[in-house]
């Protein structure tokens, strides 16, 4: 069962499980939105299909919070905001053997290789290259790991995870761009924070998810996360 944060006429919006594709892709496996589709359907009584719009994705590994539409200018408005950049992500990981500073922005230009699925930094000079943006802050570290909180600026594919990796910081249990990951780890990768504007009412929301208490974020839990941002040692 889907775990539904906030639903009303315009928006629907839902803690993404981990290991779910958010649309059909090439494994067939049942995918986020069909399964919102139907839950939609089966509460509305709809005999016919319903409409729900994808306005943004979050890697297959990865879960946290996401938004849908309900209606096609609820859609329209948020992929708005989107692009005019006023939709604000935040998400939390796990990297490992960080020499990062303890906060800063991470810039650079991203080609994605659409054989392998696997997305690269190059220079803004090569040609369908995409700039990615995001802002950082480390807040606590336990041994080799980092716990970090990232304020996501662009969205391209793959960003935070190649982002980092780029840096000798990759996320911890990322198969696809941690070289020293172990297979069926989980990427430690999670969408903790969304906050946008209504498209109708034009309200401001935001909404959030708990952390999985599960290895390694279990490292840095408090009794209360989020109160306390100390650097562990």
């Amino acid at each position: 069962m889907i775990n539904i944060l906030f639903e009303d006429n315009h928006l629907l919006v839902v803690e993404k499980p981990v290991n779910i594709p958010v649309q059909e892709d090439s494994s067939k496996d049942k995918d986020l939105l069909t399964i919102l589709k139907e839950y939609l359907k089966v509460k509305y009584n709809k005999p016919n299909n319903v409409y729900l719009g994808l306005v943004h994705r979050l890697d297959r590994p990865v879960g946290g919070v996401m938004v849908f539409a309900k209606t096609s200018k609820a859609a329209s408005r948020l992929s708005k905001q989107i692009q005019e950049k006023t939709m604000k992500k935040i998400y939390n990981a796990v990297i490992v053997n960080s020499s990062l500073k303890d906060n800063g922005t991470l810039i650079d230009y991203l080609i994605k290789n659409t054989k392998t699925n696997t997305v690269s930094v190059v220079s803004e000079n090569v040609q369908n290259s995409k700039k990615a943006i995001l802002h950082y802050n480390i807040l606590a570290n336990v041994n080799n790991l980092s716990l970090v909180e990232i304020n996501l600026e662009t969205g391209r594919p793959h960003q935070i995870r190649v982002q980092f990796a780029s840096r000798n910081s990759p996320i911890w249990g990322d198969q696809r761009y941690n070289k020293n990951a172990i297979v069926k780890q989980q990427i430690a990768l999670y969408a903790t924070s969304l906050s946008f504007t209504h498209p109708i009412s034009k309200e401001e929301l935001t909404f959030k998810n708990k952390l999985p208490n599960t290895y390694p974020w279990s490292l840095f839990m408090e009794e209360n996360y989020g109160k306390k941002k100390i650097k562990k040692n």
